[in-house]
């Protein structure tokens, strides 16, 4: 589907507006499932008789299945989070599309296996599709890229040092069998090969005939042990899954380094060369670099167009590394950029448009997170995941790579065996890190894609709207007057502006010195507004939190504390910064009557809160 539609179409709904739709759906997906069985053979006489299903024991069993949906039903309807409602603005989790629920539900009648190609012979093809699908997304040539499907960001990360450590073992493995193949070529220059020169490598190698052979002697045929591969350098912001693919992956804790962020935590590229130069002076080579598009504490953009620029400059020298980019959270913002022939849209086009569109001067859109977005194509993965900004349901992570020729190093066929041109499916499993996984998933995110355009008229305008609430959320806070509660006044600072659409922020009493109490208001405030204060279907208001450790971002919160007023020795203390956690990923916040409606609701919810914790 291309052109325009309406964005408040594409949901149930805060309030089930589009129930009567939905419901005729999900009546329409039964009668379709329950016909293709029927027709199946229809001369085949039926299993269960019309005596049968009048039996008591029969009956019984339709009962407690009847019962038992009603209980799990109560338990959902009680306990479970209100993703839906603007009034929960915590996680990195929403309401999802209707097309995407409508494709899962249709699809789990079905049960395919992803796994192996006769276990799912549709929903394979549809995760061919729309693995090329994001390979364009994300600026891959879509016939040279390789996507898939996978059960979420931490395995696609898990999948991206898969392939950076197995392509770097390559070349010294050719060394070892095969000299000749990269003659002239000392240690260093072979592990310093660019991801291009290690493909176009195996190229030669294949057709020296050689490869099973080569392949038999990198990591994934003689293992770690003696390996060295290098560092892994990830920003203090990465998420905890690259902590534990250094441990799985044999790279280990002493190999994995951090880059600072500086304070709008973003990763600091001057402290990554700072920290590549130290690597080469110690003649230790560098295996990958990872970039965060979307951080999960802070929304954070790294600035991708500067590292990239910093990738090609090494590479010139004789520098070589693989660069990663983790956009499990911000990668579907790339469809802000793109118009409906997927071309890359000038700044100053996007710049007009929301400056005179804004409400307030509400510029939502920086020029650095341009660049970053606009650099992707550059990388050598990434990883996306469409249960968060492509509001499909769980479980549906991504990775994508930009020369499926990268395959064939974990490949578990015979590279010469098969004809891959076509992106033959038969062989999905054979590139992958799972084993059984869900076809349903990989229909909800063909569906979704199916309805909702990857460009600036679909995507974009619920991504647009999302980070336009954002920005206004943010706004409202510098200018909102302090809380006055039990006689004190309590203000509220973000930490900082939103690259994308998630705001962290705390509160504090104006002019109270502790950082502890400061702290412990925050964490009481996440209480009163989380599933700890009781049933969340009461909450007027709920949010997540996070904590800023000196442990994990060293010195950077620091300046964040002081604009509270408070001296840097209870900094040098508590080592630690609470914070509540907003991920607007709501699009209903752009409508002046709504977003007005909703700042109240957290205005009175938080002068509530603070009473209520007598701090």
């Amino acid at each position: 589907m291309e052109g325009p539609f309406n964005n408040k179409a594409l949901f149930l709904g805060p309030k089930s507006e589009n129930y009567d739709f939905f419901r005729k759906m999900l009546l329409f997906l039964m009668d379709d499932h329950a016909e293709w069985r029927r027709y199946f053979h229809p001369d085949d006489a039926p299993i269960v008789t019309e005596e049968e299903k009048g039996q008591k024991d029969f009956l019984d069993t339709l009962q407690q299945t009847r019962e038992a949906l009603v209980d799990l039903a109560g338990q959902l309807q009680e306990s479970s989070t209100p993703w839906f409602s603007p009034r929960y603005l915590g996680h990195m989790t929403t309401d999802t599309l209707m097309a995407a629920n409508l494709g899962y539900m249709l699809t789990i009648l079905y049960n395919p296996n992803n796994c192996a190609y006769e276990g799912s012979p549709a929903t394979t093809a549809l995760e061919i599709q729309v693995g090329r699908q994001l390979a364009s997304l994300m600026g891959y040539d879509p016939q040279r890229a390789w996507g898939h499907i996978t059960s979420g960001g931490t395995i696609a990360n898990y999948e991206a040092i898969w392939l950076a450590r197995n392509l770097a073992s390559i070349p010294s493995a050719v060394h070892a069998c095969h000299p000749e193949l990269v003659a002239g070529l000392d240690e260093w220059q072979l592990m310093n090969q660019t991801t291009a020169e290690i493909l176009d490598l195996i190229d030669r190698v294949k057709e020296a005939g050689v490869f099973e052979e080569v392949r038999q002697h990198t990591i994934r045929g003689k293992g770690m042990a003696g390996a060295n591969l290098g560092a892994v350098i990830v920003p203090q912001s990465k998420h905890y899954s690259w902590t534990k693919a250094a441990d799985i992956f044999g790279i280990g804790q002493d190999n994995l380094y951090f880059v600072p962020v500086k304070d709008d935590y973003r990763m600091d590229v001057q402290a990554l060369k700072t920290l590549i130069d130290s690597l080469i002076a110690q003649r230790k080579p560098i295996l990958a670099v990872i970039a965060v598009a979307g951080t999960t504490e802070e929304g954070a953009v790294d600035e991708i167009d500067k590292i990239v620029r910093l990738r090609d400059r090494y590479a010139k020298e004789g520098v070589a590394f693989y660069l990663h980019i983790d956009a499990a959270y911000g990668g579907y913002v790339r469809t802000l950029f793109l118009d409906e022939d997927h071309r890359f849209l000038p700044f100053e086009t996007l710049d007009s448009e929301q400056k005179e569109t804004g409400e307030n001067g509400n510029v939502w859109l920086s020029k650095e997170v341009y660049e970053a977005y606009r650099a992707m194509a550059h990388a050598d993965s990434i990883t996306v995941d469409p249960h968060k900004m492509g509001y499909v349901p769980y479980a549906a992570g991504a990775i994508v790579a930009a020369d499926r020729r990268i395959i064939d190093v974990i490949s578990y066929f015979a590279a010469y065996v098969f004809d891959r041109s076509d992106d033959n499916p038969m062989l999905l499993g054979s590139y992958i890190l799972e084993g059984s996984k869900a076809g349903a998933a990989v229909a909800a995110v063909w569906m979704a894609h199916r309805v909702v355009p990857l460009n600036r008229s679909g995507y974009g305008q619920i991504i647009r709207a999302s980070m336009e609430g954002a920005s206004r959320f943010y706004h409202s806070m510098l200018n909102m007057s302090p809380i006055v509660a039990n006689g004190r006044r309590f203000h509220v600072l973000p930490l900082t502006r939103p690259d994308i659409n998630i705001i962290d922020y705390a509160f504090h009493e104006i002019g109270h010195p502790s950082l502890q109490k400061m702290n412990d208001l925050n964490q009481d405030l996440y209480e009163r507004c989380s599933y700890k204060s009781g049933p969340l279907y009461t909450n007027e208001f709920i949010t997540s939190k996070t904590a800023l450790t000196k442990e994990e971002y060293g010195d950077t919160p620091l300046s964040f504390v002081r604009r509270f007023g408070i001296d840097a020795s209870e900094w040098a203390r508590e080592g630690s910064v609470t914070v509540l956690r907003s991920c607007v990923l709501t699009p209903y916040l752009v409508n002046n009557n709504t977003y007005e409606t909703y700042w109240g609701t957290f205005l009175k919810a938080m002068e509530k809160a603070i009473a209520g914790t007598g701090r």
